[in-house]
């Protein structure tokens, strides 16, 4: 850490609301298939944190099939989107359980209207969650999930991560199950081979870590977070219903 420079642990204790909540918060009821709750913002330092091997920016060569840019997210559905249909950028971490909620509950519909052309969806893989629990699994997560990305399995491999989601928040993944996760996600033979060096290069590491950075710059401090052209969807509202009404509304 750079001497004189604030702490993202300080930074949060500075600025955390009131009930002392370090993460997304929302009541899932199944039975109605909507998320209720608050969204408590995870509050970030202003940069993201560099790891060995890495820094917290990517070159454009670097950059994963489907990037929208250096730390941008990566287009789910290229191609596909019609003509005047809203982008929904969805911003997740790969150990954030409350993430894992929403694509149990919301993924289908969310992945039908991307194979549709109804939204250009474009997922933004943070990895805040490594401070708070102390391991490397997001990080390595989101760079195993960008080269996927250079398969044309992102979509793919981004769910079977979720599908594997550890039942104990922290336990994070093993070097195995991201491996399998990439056979579940349908990448095998040559595609596999050159999936496995990817990974194990380190090949898009910095660009997750810019992800992260930009994230923050563009507002983003809570996980999961919906934004419809921009604009954050309120997901205490969030029903198939409310979903399908928004994106109707946003679209040209």
């Amino acid at each position: 850490m750079t001497s004189g420079s604030t702490s993202r642990k300080d930074k949060a204790r500075a600025a955390a609301p009131r009930q002392g909540a370090n993460r997304a918060v929302i009541g899932a009821v199944v039975a109605v298939l909507v998320i209720v709750g608050v969204v408590v913002a995870v509050l970030l330092g202003s940069g993201g944190a560099a790891t060995p091997g890495g820094s917290a920016t990517t070159e454009s060569s670097a950059l994963p099939a489907g990037a929208t840019g250096p730390g941008g997210g990566i287009v789910v559905n290229p191609g596909k989107a019609r003509a005047g249909a809203p982008t929904l950028d969805l911003y997740e971490d790969f150990q954030c359980p409350i993430c894992g909620q929403l694509e149990k509950l919301f993924g289908p519909q969310i992945r039908s209207m991307a194979a549709a052309g109804e939204v250009k969806l474009v997922t933004h893989t943070m990895s805040f969650l490594d401070d708070n629990l102390k391991n490397d699994s997001s990080l390595r997560a989101a760079g195993a999930a960008a080269c996927a990305a250079d398969a044309g399995r992102f979509g793919q491999y981004h769910d079977a991560v979720f599908a594997g989601q550890p039942a104990k928040e922290g336990q994070g993944y093993t070097d195995a199950q991201l491996q399998t996760f990439a056979t579940q996600a349908g990448i095998t033979g040559s595609a596999l081979t050159t999936w496995q060096q990817c990974v194990k290069s380190g090949q898009h590491t910095a660009y997750a870590q810019a992800v992260q950075t930009q994230s923050e710059k563009d507002g983003v401090f809570a996980t999961p977070t919906l934004k419809l052209n921009g604009t954050v969807l309120d997901l205490q509202k969030l029903t198939p219903d409310y979903l399908t009404a928004q994106v109707k509304a946003a679209t040209k």
